[in-house]
Formats: C-alpha cells, structure tokens, sequence
C-alpha cells in the first residue's frame, strides 16, 4: 500500500442508506454516494472511519464477489 495515494474525503452528515432487506435491527451498513465514488459505515457506530472506494474499485469488489474470485 501506498500511504501517499491514501487520501479522505468530507463524508456527508447526511443521504446514507440501508439495503431495503435491512430488519431495522442497527446490524447492517449504510452507504453514502460520493463524488467518483461511495463510502460505506456500520450502522452500529457512526463515528467509526468509514470505507471509501472509487466507483471503478467498488465495481472490481462486487464483479469479484459474483464470480467467486474472493
């Protein structure tokens, strides 16, 4: 990894959203669109760091979890 192209963006206090399957139970993520990309927390505890990905990265992870490459 390369700390230097590690970089954050100002995540938005608010528009993150759950999967519709969410129960309402707080034991799920939420996403929040982004500039080129996404930023994904749990739910549990918003004022952990959350995950941020660009929108070619994010789409790289989903393709390789429906195909059974990870």
């Amino acid at each position: 990894m390369n700390p230097s192209r590690l970089h954050t963006t100002a995540l938005p206090t608010t528009g993150w959203y759950k999967s519709s399957y969410s129960d309402g139970g707080e034991q799920c993520v939420e996403v929040a669109t982004l500039p080129g990309g996404l930023a994904v927390r749990d739910s549990k505890d918003t004022t952990i760091p959350a995950f941020q990905a660009t929108t070619s990265a994010w789409t790289t992870f989903i393709h390789a979890i429906e195909t059974d490459c990870i």
